[in-house]
Order: C-alpha cells, then sequence, then structure tokens
C-alpha cells in the first residue's frame, strides 16, 4: 500500500514551477504511456491525486516503540490520512513535519488538525473522526472548523464532486467507506457476498479460536475462486489498496500467487490479534470504528490522549511536497526520526540513493528511520550506496519481532535502521 511519492529534488526554481501531476508522473511513470506497463502507472498516477486513504494503515503502536520518541525530538513524516503523526503527539516531540504529494491527504489532513484543536470537546471530535456518519459533523465543520481554514483547504471541502455533493459530506456519510482504498474494501464486501459470505460476520467472533474458524470456513475459500484469481492477477485491480504497477511486481516476483499473497495477509488481519485490540480489523471487516467505550481505536482518537493531541496540535505541520524535496531545504542534523511508510518500493535505485543522501545528511546523532514494504526483506542492501548504508545499522531481530506486532498486516517487512553518525 502506497502513501504518497518520494522522488529526487528538482532545482528549487523547478519545484516552484512543477504542479503536483508533474511530480506524481515523475515518481509514478517509467515507460512510455503508449505500453501496457506505461498505461497502468499512467492510471494510477490520476487515481493518486484524489483522496486515498481516510486512514493511515500503518500501525502506530509498532512505528512509536521502534522510534523511541524522545520529549524534544523532531519527526519527519508521510502524512498519508494523518491518524499516526497525530497519534506521535502522545510521545510528546518537539515537532513533527508531514508531507505527502497528494493534494487530497494534505487538505485531509489540515482538516484533522484544525478538528483536533478547535472542536469543543472529545465528545464532537470522536462524532467527527471516529463515527463519520452524523449530520451534526457539518454543522461542527461550519461553526468550529471553517472559521479556522486556510482558503485552499476550505475550497477543497466545499467543493462538489461528480455526485454534485461538496466533500465535506463524506463525514456524514460513512467516512471511512470513501478515499480510494474505502471503495476497494466495499468492493471486497459485494464480491464476498456475491458468493454467499459476509465478512462482517467475523466481528462476531468472541475468541481468536472463533476468528480462525470463521477465516478457514467463510474467508479463506474466497481466495480460490476463479474470479477472484483473475481479478487479484492484474495489476490494477490492486490500485485501490494503493498498490502501484512497481510494488505490484515486487510481490508478484516473489515466487506466489497474488492471490495467495492476500490471503496470507488478510488470514493475519483477521486472526493475529484479538478483536478487542485490533481497530484495522474492524475497519477491514466492519468499515469503521467499533462502537462503544471498549471498542479499539487508534491513539489519537482514544478518550485518554484526547488533551495531550489538543494541546500538542499546533506541532504538525503538512507540506505538499515530496520527502527528498523537503529534506533538502533542512539544515544537517537537524531531524531525530524519520517515517518512510512503504513509499520506497516504487522508488528506482537514483530515487532511493538521493532520498538517503538527504536523510543521512539531515539525520541527527542516534536518528531512526522506519518502513515498511510489500516482500519481507529490506530493499535498501545493493542499491543504496555503501558509503551511505554503512553509516546506518540494520535492527534485524527488533524489526522481525515488530513486524510481527503490526496489527494492519498487510505488509510483508518492518524495518528499522539507527543512524551511527
Amino acid at each position: 500500500m502506497i502513501e504518497t511519492v518520494i522522488s529526487p529534488a528538482p532545482s528549487p526554481t523547478a519545484a516552484r514551477k512543477e504542479g503536483v501531476g508533474k511530480r506524481l508522473n515523475r515518481a509514478v511513470r517509467r515507460n512510455p504511456l503508449l505500453s501496457a506497463s506505461g498505461m497502468s502507472e499512467y492510471v494510477f498516477s490520476r487515481l493518486f491525486r484524489n483522496l486515498v486513504y481516510a486512514q493511515i494503515w500503518e500501525d502506530p503502536d509498532v512505528d512509536m516503540a521502534a522510534l523511541k520518541i524522545a520529549p524534544g525530538n523532531s519527526i519527519v513524516t508521510i502524512a498519508s490520512g494523518g491518524c499516526n503523526a497525530l497519534s506521535y503527539l502522545v510521545a510528546d516531540p518537539a515537532r513533527i513535519e508531514a508531507v505527502d504529494l497528494n493534494p487530497a491527504h494534505v487538505c485531509f489532513n489540515r482538516l484533522k488538525l484544525t478538528a483536533a484543536a478547535h472542536l469543543p470537546d472529545y465528545e464532537t471530535f470522536y462524532r467527527f473522526y471516529g463515527q463519520g456518519d452524523d449530520r451534526r459533523n457539518l454543522d461542527a465543520y461550519q461553526h468550529y472548523l471553517r472559521p479556522h481554514l486556510d482558503a485552499e483547504t476550505r475550497d477543497y471541502w466545499e467543493s462538489r464532486t461528480v455526485t454534485g455533493r461538496r466533500r465535506i459530506s463524506i463525514f456524514h456519510r460513512h467516512l471511512y467507506r470513501h478515499g480510494l482504498l474505502g471503495g476497494f474494501i466495499g468492493l471486497g464486501h459485494t464480491m464476498a457476498r456475491l458468493y454467499g459470505a459476509d465478512p462482517r460476520g467475523l466481528l462476531k467472533a468472541r475468541t481468536i479460536e472463533d476468528q480462525k474458524r470463521f477465516f478457514d470456513e467463510t474467508l479463506a475459500p474466497l481466495f480460490e475462486k476463479r474470479l477472484v484469481r483473475w481479478a487479484t492477477g492484474r495489476k490494477s485491480s490492486l490500485f485501490g489498496l494503493g498498490i502501484p504497477p512497481q510494488q505490484y511486481e515486487a510481490l508478484s516476483g516473489a515466487g506466489s500467487d497474488m492471490a495467495s499473497i492476500l490471503r496470507q495477509r488478510v488470514e493475519k488481519l483477521a486472526c493475529g490479534f484479538p478483536l478487542s485490540e485490533n481497530y484495522f480489523a474492524w475497519q477491514a471487516f466492519g468499515r469503521g470504528y467499533g462502537s462503544g467505550d471498549l471498542a479499539p481505536l487508534p491513539p489519537y482518537l482514544s478518550r485518554q490522549n484526547f488533551e495531550a493531541v489538543r494541546s500538542r496540535a499546533g506541532r504538525i505541520s503538512i507540506t505538499n511536497t515530496s520527502l527528498t524535496e523537503f529534506l533538502a531545504a533542512k539544515a544537517p542534523q537537524s531531524v531525530d526520526r524519520f517515517i518512510l511508510l512503504d513509499a520506497q518500493d516504487w522508488m528506482t535505485d537514483v530515487q532511493l540513493n538521493a532520498l538517503w543522501s538527504e536523510i543521512t545528511r539531515t539525520a541527527a546523532p542516534g536518528a531512526r528511520v522506519i518502513f515498511r514494504t510489500a516482500p519481507a526483506e529490506s530493499l535498501l542492501p545493493g542499491r543504496v550506496a555503501d558509503t551511505i548504508l554503512d553509516r546506518w545499522a540494520y535492527h534485524a531481530a527488533e524489526s522481525r519481532a515488530l513486524h510481527d506486532k503490526d496489527r494492519s498486516s498487510i505488509y510483508g517487512g518492518f524495518h528499522l535502521y539507527e543512524f551511527k553518525g
């Protein structure tokens, strides 16, 4: 699942002139348009300009265990849906600088930051982002959020889509059913029902054993269906997961067909953790967070963290740019923690070296970098120059242990690097 685009930084003058579409194309496109691969890349880059993730699909508890964020730390992260950036505030860093090339994600994050700072109480904040299906959210937007938004963000949320609805209306129409990923999950539910299976049934399980039984009897057989195998065998069918052509090829080249790979990942999501602890499972199988005070939630949405998130929300900034370009403008040794999500999966060797050159230049002593990959192995050895990579220590055992704890369950590997200085 891809969150944003990372690419070599153009010159400052070129960066000012270059539009979002050109930056996306520069990062995504590898092949001539009039080729099968080129057409896939073009379609993905067009889809990626709209809202993809209403919720980020990386486990923030795993992130924070790996990062060991200390008060006063400076963090640079890819934004995506913003859940994790807000959740890191619980650890009391000095600042969090989030970047994303997708303009819809930037507007989504700016609204979320404004909501954390200006909605009147926890109940209103939870109704907005925990439930996302109440018409009172539109009144809250009008009275508490709209006056504090910049013009670009306000115009985005008040503009209308091809259906004639204002974009802000998704907050009373089941927020997490929207975005590219939300639509993909909905399509998966529809396909399952065509075969007589209802994924929501998993949420009735009371034990891990019940979860495993439901997966074995109801969900696992779906991955053997001819239509499912046909669909997952095509790159474009997984664009809704945020999987671009390059990442699809990395997965399918691992010696297993895509249906089998997805089956393994869904099995861990369905059976790897108790439902009372895994809000990712609720999102996948229930298309929203659970209800009630005991429902699992990301850290930023929990009642106990609300005041900390609210008081520290001003420490987060969101910038519409690539990570490499953003780091190129920062001072040496000025960043303590870097979160790359899985964006490196679709980078060329040139892009990887440009990124890690900037990470190494801006890394403070003891800095930590985390990222995820579709395959299990780290993609850096043999691709990033030894002169750069030798300055970093890879924590292999800790990375594997943290991967096993990642409740989102959709990645093949989690990776932690520490700067040697």
